[in-house]
């Protein structure tokens, strides 16, 4: 839907010049024509009326002086500094224009027709008087002559496959009459064509066609060659085929012009000569020849030079036109009528090679033009509802419009076209947003026709409509007329070669030739023309010219945007991208598409430039709202205002129309701003958007006006829709984060509701004020989508809608709220829950609707039926598992249910809602505590269960269980309150001590024998053997037996001395003996390290380092490092067993783990000391008091020098990199490739991976314990 648009012409004519121009070409020098007449070249600059160099050839002889010379062709060859010239007599010159030498490489005595060289002038084709062909080398060494006319077909002939005759075959819809018809006898050539032969090459020059008359029909046929001039394929007959021939260069075409009986075509052929298709020339038959085709260098546009037939001796006139195809239909795009004066009328046109959309233009009385085109897409820059996204297309003398707004047509099909007098050669929309559709038509004839939307009333017949003709659409146009034309008040330095404008900010951008940006405003009281200046005062210069221009506003500054033909995105004077090859701003949103087939949409509102270039340069994450894949070769044609459309065409011309998601949900934004809901909610379920997203946008507005909401959607079916597809998640933070990082949703939580079910309850409720027997459905929804869902309130709905049973037609039957609860619910839970509400009615409906059999349910129903009616609901409650309310309901059935109850409390474990049930006073409360307590004693937690039975009054029981609990003060008042004599309390208080010897809890154990038994000696022995010296002398002398502190306590504590001082050797000598060796195996990792910086990769047995599986000990090491001990194991303590567990380092020699097994024994040590400090203190005081001074000392020395070295050894050990890698580990979840080379330079990968990171830790030694006595100092 591309138009091409004039971007600049200019051109020279020289004024001292004689003769005709025959011919011409380009010069390397950019800017420079060369051009031959009957006298000689002539080189024309860029300067206008300015001739560079010329070369005379008559001076030399090889071209007649008298002026009927004639030269047919010319090429210009930079390799050889030189140009080359054919003349009609058969000479081949070269000649250098610098030097004015003139040399003949060659010369044919039958004359020449044509010369053409190669695209990559390796090879050049003469064409001779005779008829034939010579193939040379660029160094015009001949390679082999053949003549144009052959019989034979070529190497491409079709193979024949003999299957039966022609009258067999099928013939389509033509019928049999095809196979009777005769050939048709191909006719001659027109009376017009020169004769002459036409030479054309592929455009990777490995084929050439040459079109020549047969001398035989007098038609013209067209035969291809390869570069050693074999020839490849002969057309078939084409009748009335003409002189013009060009190859389309991207290889697949040849086109020329064919006269029919009724039209004039330019038609096609392929490479292996058959036709494939043409299009017809907007003029009568006969009225116009055509003299040459010209395809530019990317085979987008065919230029056609044609020239009226003379009529009435008068000039004829001339014309070019420019021709482009899209979704197989041909456009007449441009048409230059150069009239019928005889110095305008042409000798030759070319495409340039290198600028692909300049065209160049010789006519006879020496003037040369240039014309430079650009792609463009017309289309309404406004706002208005009706006639904004317009898109016009010129096709000849014709506008196609669609109007995107109301459907997207395919073109060549559109909305309607307007039909003009003369070809169309530009379009151009009204810039004020409030009359956007209006549009002013410039034709060949520089006549500009006004069309303007709403002020006739009158059909125009130059309107017509096009593919949406019928009902349902109007053209609001009147009659076109030349209204005015605008013009620029102001003179301007320098040739525009485009312009833009902004309809919100009346601002008109032009852009110069030498790509300055002039800034003008149109409603300036005094208007002038300035440079664009940026935001720090620069004025802004395109880098490259831009084919298109925009401009838009990025942050707070009004900036231009500049797309170049080779894909380069301008922002002012910077280029952001390079690989853009289409681009367009709607509001504050910019839209491209990209080299890598994708379209991206960004914000610009809040979005600086330096990260418009980031995102740009950068890869978006694939499922981010900004970017989507599209077609390869996608372009963007417009964006529907006030709608989510974007239309895009492909390559091959047909459209596509995408919703943006970024578009989408800015919209959506938008529209849920102005509480307009059900559009927004009409374009969410059309275009697949989450509807959360009504909600989350604004918790707050979304709760406060719930009615509008549901009067705007107002349809059950959605609001059901809805409601399924609500989410705990909050969709603005997760699938739909703001584009401009400015999102409107407010924290509006309710700390003790869920998101779901405070939309269901405020919804169910405006739904309830407005109509509940029109939303009956959505209530139901709104119940069951609670969690947890509230299916008994919704059962007792239906209930309720059955029992009412109201005549009203719009209210919902009860069979049908049941059908529709059973879509949304499994009928098996919608059963159990129909039984839970204790209403048969509503079970036996439910079971109607489920796939159940009526003999299993309708015997079990009638058996309830017969139930009184607590037992009746403690056997539903039962049968559904809903124990609690079971033993509720069975509880008031009487005490002759209480077995039962009981058997259903132990079954269930349900002791402390059964004990809820029952006054403590009753027997059944006693009962129930009896076998909770039985209950907890197999779980062996025999406090709590002494608990419930002392509280229950069995106190028997309580007793053993405080017992087995070791809570002897418990027993003992259980013993009391069941009047326990004083010999068997002291038999029981004998037994309990006993027990708490085996638990090392000597203390206890004294005062129970002292106490209840009046045993004191006995208690004495037990406070010695547990150590608790303070409390064996206050015994001692409570009781006046000093004579035991001889027989009992001075031995007794100097026993202690020997063994504490026997555990601080041993603990020193293991210390001292780890920590060497401690260093020794650092050591040696510490060289192992070392020898790996020589190697790129790691490869030696220390390599387990960095290994993640040597440095997690496995399951079947575990197994098999323990197997000889997995019974022993197995019953010990949890404590033990955790202990067990731990011991995973091996301290055997040269194991991978044995530094980790070191600290882990060297810490023990330091805690095993610590913990006996304690002990140690109470000791020594003992020691001293009965004067064992040298012992006492001995031991308070062995501890000191045991700490020390314990508290100088721990920095040495537990060193600080050590401490560091247990807080930030080498090898964990969060280390990254750069973090573990960085740790293996700095030497820390002498640290290896452990799973008990407090195994690095040191241990802390408590100095605020004074345990040193100053007297024995």
């Amino acid at each position: 839907m591309r138009n091409l648009r004039l971007l600049r012409n200019g051109g020279c004519r020289p004024a001292a010049t004689t003769g005709t121009p025959q011919c011409f070409c380009l010069g390397a020098e950019p800017g420079t024509v060369l051009v031959g007449s009957q006298h000689g070249l002539v080189e024309l600059g860029s300067a206008r009326d300015a001739v560079t160099r010329e070369v005379d050839l008559t001076v030399e002889g090889f071209m007649p002086e008298d002026g009927s010379g004639c030269i047919v062709g010319i090429e210009d060859l930079p390799e050889h500094e030189c140009v080359c010239v054919a003349t009609a007599a058969g000479d081949i010159l070269l000649c250098n224009l610098s030097t004015k030498q003139v040399e003949c490489v060659g010369s044919v005595d039958s004359g020449l027709s044509t010369m053409s060289w190669s695209p990559d002038q390796e090879l050049v084709l003469l064409v001779t008087g005779q008829q034939t062909l010579i193939m040379m080398t660029r160094e015009f060494e001949p390679i082999t002559e053949k003549q144009v006319h052959q019989d034979e077909f070529g190497e491409g002939k079709f193979v024949a496959l003999g299957w039966g005759k022609k009258e067999t075959q099928f013939h389509g819809s033509e019928g049999k009459q095809a196979a009777r018809r005769k050939q048709m006898e191909v006719s001659p050539t027109s009376a017009w064509d020169d004769g002459r032969p036409r030479v054309t090459w592929r455009g990777d020059g490995l084929f050439v066609a040459v079109s020549a008359v047969c001398p035989e029909t007098g038609a013209r046929k067209v035969r291809v060659w390869n570069r050693e001039l074999v020839l490849q394929s002969t057309s078939e007959p084409v009748s009335g085929l003409e002189q013009a021939l060009s190859w389309k260069p991207s290889g697949n075409l040849i086109a020329s012009t064919q006269e029919k009986p009724n039209r004039h075509d330019v038609v096609f052929l392929e490479k292996n000569g058959l036709l494939h298709g043409e299009f017809t020339l907007p003029f009568q038959k006969g009225q116009v020849k055509v003299n040459e085709l010209l395809w530019n260098a990317d085979s987008t546009i065919l230029a056609v030079w044609l020239e009226e037939l003379k009529v009435d001796n008068s000039n004829p006139n001339s014309y070019v036109q420019l021709w482009t195809t899209g979704n197989y239909h041909w456009y007449l795009k441009q048409s230059l009528h150069f009239g019928s004066l005889e110095e305008n009328r042409l000798v030759s046109l070319l495409w340039d090679r290198e600028n692909l959309y300049r065209l160049h233009v010789l006519c006879e009385g020496w003037h040369y033009f240039f014309y430079d085109w650009h792609w463009t897409i017309d289309h309404g820059m406004g706002e208005n509802s009706q006639r904004m996204a317009n898109v016009a297309v010129i096709d000849g003398d014709k506008v196609l419009v669609t109007a995107f707004q109301h459907a997207v047509v395919p073109p060549p099909m559109c909305t309607y076209e307007l039909q003009l007098q003369q070809a169309v050669n530009q379009v151009a929309f009204h810039t004020n947003p409030q009359h956007s559709g209006d549009m002013a038509v410039l034709d060949a004839d520089n006549k500009i026709s006004v069309y303007r939307y709403g002020q006739s009333t009158t059909s125009d017949p130059t309107v017509r409509l096009g593919a949406v003709g019928g009902n349902g659409f109007k053209a609001a146009v009147e009659k076109p007329y030349l209204d005015k034309t605008y013009r620029l008040s102001v003179p301007v330095n320098g040739d525009v070669i485009s312009l833009c404008c902004s309809p919100t900010t009346k601002t008109i951008a032009l852009q110069l030739a030498d790509r300055r940006i002039l800034k003008y405003l149109w409603e300036a009281s005094t208007p002038v023309l300035e440079p664009w200046r940026t935001s720090s005062g620069c004025a802004v210069q395109f880098p490259y010219p831009c084919m298109q221009m925009s401009i838009t506003r990025i942050g707070d500054e009004e900036v231009i945007l500049g797309l170049t033909d080779r894909c380069r995105f301008i922002v002012n004077d910077t280029e952001v991208a390079s690989n853009i090859t289409s681009f367009a701003t709607y509001n504050e949103f910019l839209l491209v598409t990209t080299n890598s087939h994708t379209c991206q949409c960004f914000c610009l509102k809040n979005m600086p430039l330096k990260a418009l270039q980031a995102c740009l340069s950068s890869a978006a994450a694939p499922n981010s709202e900004t970017l989507r894949k599209v077609e390869r070769g996608s372009r963007i044609i417009t964006v529907v205002p006030q709608d989510t459309k974007v239309v895009l065409q492909m390559p091959r011309g047909n459209l596509e129309t995408v919703h943006h998601r970024a578009l989408v949900l800015a919209q959506i934004r938008k529209w849920l701003d102005r509480l307009m809901f059900r559009e927004a909610f009409q374009s969410m379920r059309k275009l697949r958007i989450n509807l959360n997203l009504l909600y989350d946008h604004n918790p707050k507005v979304f709760l406060e006006n719930a009615e509008n909401f549901v009067r705007q959607i107002d349809t059950v079916n959605y609001i059901n829709l809805f409601f399924t597809e609500l989410k705990e998640e909050d969709f603005t933070k997760t699938m739909y984060p703001s584009l401009n990082g400015s999102s409107k949703a407010q924290s509006y939580q309710h700390p003790d509701q869920k998101k779901v079910n405070l939309i269901c309850d405020v919804m169910r409720v405006a739904m309830e004020n407005i109509d509940p027997q029109k939303y009956c459905l959505s209530i139901l929804t709104a119940h069951v989508k609670k969690s947890p869902p509230e299916l008994e309130i919704a059962l007792q709905k239906v209930h309720d809608l059955r029992e009412n049973n109201t005549p009203d037609v719009k209210a919902v039957s009860a069979e049908e709220a049941l059908k529709y609860l059973l879509f949304l619910v499994d009928v098996n839970e919608l059963y159990d829950y129909s039984l839970g509400t204790y209403d048969f009615d509503l079970v036996v409906m439910v079971a109607e609707k489920s796939q159940k059999d009526p003999k299993e349910y309708l015997p079990f129903l009638n058996t309830l039926r017969k139930m009184e009616t607590n037992y009746q609901r403690y056997t539903i409650d039962k049968y559904l598992k809903r124990y609690t309310k079971a033993l509720g309901h069975l509880s008031k059935c009487g005490p002759e249910h209480f077995s039962e109850f009981l058997n259903l409390v132990k079954d269930q474990n349900q002791y402390c809602e059964a004990l809820k049930l029952y006054p403590p006073s009753t027997q059944e409360y006693k009962d129930i505590s009896d076998a909770y307590g039985e209950y907890l004693v197999q779980k062996q937690l025999y406090e709590q269960a002494a608990l419930i039975f002392a509280r229950a009054g069995i106190f028997a029981k309580a007793l053993d269980a405080f017992q087995d609990s070791g809570s002897w003060q418990q027993a003992l008042c259980m013993a009391t309150r069941l009047g326990y004599t004083k010999d068997k309390l002291s038999s029981l208080s004998r037994s309990m001590a006993g027990k708490l010897v085996e638990q090392r809890k000597h203390a206890e154990a004294a005062i129970l024998l002292e106490q209840y038994t009046e045993d004191y000696e006995a208690a004495l022995l037990l406070l010695l053997e547990g150590a608790l010296w303070e409390e064996a002398l206050r015994l001692i002398h409570k009781y006046g037996r000093l004579d035991i502190l001889e027989t009992n306590f001075k031995p007794a504590i100097l026993e202690a001395q020997k063994s504490q001082l026997i555990f601080l050797y041993s603990q020193k000598a293991a210390f001292l003996r780890h920590k060497s060796r401690l260093q020794v195996v650092r050591e040696l990792k510490e060289k192992a390290c070392e020898s790996l910086q020589d190697y790129e990769t790691p490869n030696c047995p220390e390599l387990d380092l960095f290994s993640e599986t040597s440095s997690v000990v496995t399951a079947s090491d575990m197994n098999s490092k323990y197997s000889h001990s997995s019974s022993r194991i197995s019953v010990r303590s949890s404590k033990n067993r955790r202990k067990a567990e731990r011991k995973r380092y091996s301290l055997k020699e040269g194991s991978p783990f044995e530094d980790i097994a070191l600290l882990e024994v060297l810490g023990e040590n330091v805690r095993a000391v610590e913990t006996v400090k304690g002990d140690i203190h109470i000791l020594l005081k003992q020691l001293v008091l009965f004067g064992y001074n040298e012992q006492a000392g001995t031991l308070q020395q062995a501890l000191e020098e045991i700490l020390q070295l314990m508290e100088t050894s721990i920095p040495e050990i537990w060193t600080p990199d050590l401490q560091q890698s247990s807080v930030n580990p080498v090898l964990g979840p969060s280390s990254t490739a750069n973090s573990i080379m960085a740790a293996y330079q700095q030497k820390r990968m002498v640290t290896p991976v452990v799973q008990d990171p407090e195994l690095l830790i040191p241990p802390k030694l408590n100095k605020n314990l004074q345990w040193k006595l100053h007297l024995l100092q």
